[in-house]
């Protein structure tokens, strides 16, 4: 069987996760290239395909709106892992650390005493024109101060070899089952390298998760639900799969009603307190009452019970704000005046569109950075300057002039690529990396990521509703 040869790989002009720039292997890559030489292309595209059908044996969709290509479709999987030493990994764990302990401290701040404002670290009316901050929650406390439970924050690895953090998820991270059954799949499709390497394992996720939200209620053997918009939802796959996985019902906003205050699951033996809630239902749609009257997908009066303090909601209502694209620019200082500590994980250099100085250089530099609408994700709201036209960053030029607090800017940035195996040969594509953290006693970040693929050649846009992919994490314990 003719063996691999990556004498031709281009590393040229990126950080390559597999090789340096002379093209010789990483350490931590050695043993793993060492095995798929072996195997040789013709096997490992067998390999890709079997992953594939694993995928949609195991009900591994998701639903991308307004696509005419049918409702679901698989987050393809590509079979060429990440592989981060442990090294690394522990840099990651002490910036998400750190950066998780300060964002919960600023928004417990921002709902209650508003130090942060009155010592001018941020603009005040950044945050209260957010349409992700509920004036509601002001003065509110949530079960032992904690607003950000759970948090998939996506970073980069830039052409210095550096993380960066690219933006914060707070709100309803989502992607982590994909992390979870990527790791059974590929643990399947190379199983001797997992020992040989000592893989750090994932697979108690789902206990550590069902851990956490217990320990948000002083209940002591508290029902734990997991509240879902519905089948239709891009992300349902895995709210089904993590309720199933912790042993939590699955609920819709119908399946619940609230009476003095208190929140019942409606069964066929009568009615069940309902103690802590992993909700996947944006802010907006939790309670019609409250927010979004027209909503299906909520409870009437589930917000109010909350304020009572009667359930735990997860994550809790407001966090959102902090997801603001304007907020991020600010996390450096947030990290300093909260913590009185430099930033451990550094921002990507951020322009301001709402300060005049900031708007005038984008507007003038428009066509060498990437612009992004402060509300919007899911590579939506973007243009990427070095890759659009005339007419499109003049499109966007306008958009900044009319509503510039709805953007910011940043450089354009040549993410990392990983190997990743094509048709014909293996290609460096672009990856991202969302880690997830957990936040109940302690922060836990598990030891393992989702990492997002370019699939498209030359695209640096990974999100899955537009083509991207994922790739196995495998953090070693050496």
């Amino acid at each position: 069987m003719p063996r691999l040869d990556f004498s031709s790989y281009d590393t040229k002009g990126f950080y390559d996760e597999m090789f340096d720039e002379h093209n010789v292997v990483r350490p931590n890559y050695k043993l793993y290239l060492e095995r798929i030489e072996k195997i040789g292309h013709k096997k490992l595209n067998r390999l890709q395909h079997s992953t594939d059908r694993a995928q949609l044996s195991l009900g591994m969709t998701f639903n991308v709106y307004n696509d005419n290509q049918g409702v679901e479709r698989i987050l393809p999987l590509d079979i060429i892992p990440r592989i981060i030493n442990n090294n690394e990994w522990t840099h990651l764990e002490n910036g998400l650390q750190q950066r998780i302990k300060a964002l919960n401290l600023f928004i417990q701040d921002i709902y209650n005493d508003q130090k942060v404002f009155k010592d001018k670290i941020i603009p005040k009316e950044m945050i209260l024109s957010s349409i992700s901050y509920l004036k509601e929650l002001e003065g509110f406390k949530p079960p032992k101060d904690i607003w950000c439970h759970i948090t998939g924050s996506d970073l980069i690895k830039g052409g210095d070899g550096a993380y960066y953090v690219l933006e914060d998820n707070l709100r309803c991270p989502s992607g982590v089952s994909y992390m979870l059954e990527n790791r059974e799949i590929l643990k399947r499709t190379f199983p001797e390298l997992f020992e040989k390497l000592d893989v750090k394992p994932v697979y108690n996720y789902t206990h550590i998760l069902r851990d956490t939200l217990e320990s948000l209620t002083t209940v002591e053997k508290p029902n734990v639900v997991v509240l879902t918009p519905g089948t239709y939802n891009s992300a349902y796959f895995e709210h089904s799969y993590l309720a199933q996985q912790m042993g939590a019902e699955l609920v819709e906003g119908r399946d619940l009603v609230v009476k003095n205050d208190v929140v019942y699951m409606i069964t066929t033996n009568g009615l069940q307190r309902v103690d802590v809630i992993y909700r996947r239902v944006d802010d907006d749609f939790i309670d019609p009452l409250v927010f979004n009257k027209t909503s299906l997908l909520g409870t009437p009066g589930l917000f109010g019970a909350y304020l009572k303090g009667n359930v735990v909601l997860v994550n809790a209502p407001g966090t959102g704000v902090v997801d603001d694209k304007a907020v991020y620019a600010y996390i450096p200082r947030i990290i300093k005046y909260y913590l009185g500590e430099d930033m451990i994980l550094p921002n990507v250099k951020t322009y301001i569109c709402d300060e005049e100085a900031d708007r005038k250089y984008v507007i003038e530099n428009i066509h060498d950075l990437v612009v992004k609408q402060t509300d919007a994700s899911g590579g939506y709201g973007m243009l990427i300057g070095p890759k659009s036209t005339k007419e499109e960053q003049n499109e966007f030029i306008q958009k900044i002039k009319n509503k510039p607090r709805n953007y910011i800017a940043q450089p354009m940035i040549n993410l990392s690529r990983v190997p990743t195996l094509t048709d014909d040969t293996i290609e460096g594509r672009h990856v991202d990396l969302r880690p997830y953290a957990l936040y109940g006693d302690d922060i836990k970040i598990i030891p393992g990521a989702l990492t997002r693929v370019a699939l498209k050649k030359g695209s640096i846009v990974v999100n899955s509703s537009q083509g991207g992919g994922s790739k196995d994490t495998w953090v070693l314990n050496s």
